[in-house]
C-alpha cells in the first residue's frame, strides 16, 4: 500500500514526537539531579521545590571532592574496572574464537553451555559463597578480590559478544595466514584482532561498564575507605536518619562523567561493533 505524501508527513510528525517526549521523559531526572547539586541546601530541603534557582554554585561539588574521599573511591574503581576489562577481553577473545572455530568438539560445546547455564544464575545468589570462599583465602578488602569477583560475571556475554564477531570473518583469512607459515596465534593477534576493533571496543566498553556500577559485591566485599570503590562509595552521603542530598547528586555526576565521555568517542565503534557482532548468532 502506497502512502500519500501527507501520511508520510504525518507519520514523521507522530515519530518525532513520540521520540521527543521520550527523550525528555529519559533525560529529565538527570536534569533535575544537575539542578539539585547546584542548588543550595535552604532550596534543596524546601517544602516547595523548584527546578530553577537564582542561586546556582558549585559549593556541592567541592566539598565532594575536597571534604570527601570520592576521589580515593574514583581512584579504586578506574583501576578496578581498567583491569576487569582487560582481563575480561583476553579471556574473551581466546574463548570466543575457540567457541567459533573449534565448536564442533563436545567440549567446546559442553564449555559454551556451561557459559550459558552461568548467565542464569543470579549474583545475589552467589554473594554468601564467594565471601565465605574469599574470606578463607584472606580476600576481603583487596582490589583481587573485586577484580575477580568482576571478571568472572563478565567473561561470559564478552565471550559471546566477541564469539558472534568471529563468526562471521572468513575462515579463508587464517588458511592464507597458514599457508603463510603463521601460527594459530599469531593469526589470530596479527590477522583476526586488527579486524576486530569494532567488537573489541563494545565488549570493552560492556566490562567496563559493568565493573565500573557495580555495588552490591563492592559493598559487601570491602569494608575500608582505601579499596571502597565509586558506587558503595557515593551511597555513604546517605545517612540513616538524613541524606546529603546535595552532594549525594553532585558524586553521582561525577561518576557519570568518565562514562560518558567513552561513550561519546568511542560511540563508532560500540554502534559498529554491535550490529555487526554481538546480534550474530
Amino acid at each position: 500500500m502506497v502512502k500519500s505524501r501527507t501520511e508520510l508527513i504525518c507519520s514523521k510528525i507522530a515519530t518525532y514526537l513520540i521520540l521527543i517526549l521520550c527523550s525528555i521523559f529519559s533525560f529529565f531526572p538527570f536534569l533535575w539531579m544537575i539542578s539539585t547539586a547546584l542548588k543550595p541546601d535552604t532550596e534543596i530541603y524546601s517544602t516547595s521545590p523548584s527546578f530553577w534557582s537564582n542561586h546556582f554554585s558549585m559549593t556541592n561539588f567541592k566539598e565532594v571532592l575536597q571534604e570527601s574521599d570520592f576521589l580515593t573511591f574514583f581512584k579504586n574503581s578506574s583501576f578496578v574496572s581498567f583491569v576487569t576489562t582487560v582481563i575480561g577481553l583476553i579471556i574473551a577473545v581466546f574463548a570466543g574464537y575457540a567457541l567459533s572455530r573449534y565448536g564442533r568438539y563436545k567440549t567446546t560445546k559442553l564449555t559454551g553451555v556451561s557459559l550459558t547455564i552461568s548467565q542464569m544464575v543470579p549474583g545475589v545468589l552467589l554473594l554468601i559463597p564467594i565471601y565465605m570462599i574469599f574470606k578463607s583465602v584472606h580476600l576481603i578488602n583487596s582490589y583481587f578480590a573485586l577484580i575477580l569477583a568482576y571478571s568472572t560475571f563478565v567473561i561470559p556475554l564478552s565471550t559471546f559478544m566477541m564469539k558472534g564477531f568471529f563468526d562471521g570473518v572468513p575462515i579463508s583469512l587464517e588458511e592464507s595466514a597458514e599457508l603463510d607459515g603463521a601460527s594459530k596465534l599469531k593469526t589470530l593477534v596479527q590477522i583476526i584482532l586488527p579486524v576486530s576493533i569494532p567488537s573489541l571496543v563494545s565488549t570493552g566498553l560492556y566490562a567496563f561498564v559493568t565493573a565500573w556500577n557495580e555495588y552490591m559485591f563492592g559493598y559487601v566485599l570491602i569494608n575500608d575507605v582505601d579499596h571502597r570503590t565509586l558506587t558503595p562509595g557515593i551511597a555513604l552521603f546517605k545517612g540513616q536518619f538524613t541524606t546529603d542530598w546535595g552532594n549525594l547528586m553532585a558524586a553521582s555526576i561525577l561518576a557519570v562523567i568518565p562514562v560518558t565521555i567513552i561513550f561519546v568517542f568511542l560511540q563508532r565503534y560500540l554502534l559498529s561493533g554491535l550490529m555487526s557482532g554481538a546480534v550474530k548468532g
